[in-house]
């Protein structure tokens, strides 16, 4: 696990996000590329997770955002087409386009 983040920093995101409670089940190196280029490299803990009517896992991850000077949560939901650690950075990266967030 990287020193900069904890397990438990990232179980309360989740439960603040998500309004579930999460176990940390293990860590999960991704490599996301585009074109043959890297866009998204880092380790992604996941979690069990109880108290929502179908998601079983989420899978959490945490980066210091250099344009607000503070730490940023991740936390999504293994729903839908999210069903692995690789799929939640590619769900979370898609979403950041759509919405401008990423460029």
């Amino acid at each position: 696990m990287p020193f900069d983040e904890s397990i438990p920093e990232l179980q309360a995101a989740i439960r603040k996000i998500h309004g579930v409670e999460p176990t940390y089940v293990e860590t999960v190196a991704v490599r996301e590329t585009f074109n043959g280029e890297t866009v998204w490299e880092g380790d992604v803990q996941v979690f069990e997770v109880v108290g929502h009517p179908t998601a079983k896992r989420a899978y959490a991850w945490s980066f210091f955002n250099e344009d607000s000077r503070k730490r940023r949560y991740i936390a999504v939901l293994g729903d839908g087409p999210v069903v692995s650690a690789q799929t939640a950075v590619r769900a979370y990266i898609v979403a950041g386009v759509k919405s401008g967030e990423i460029k």
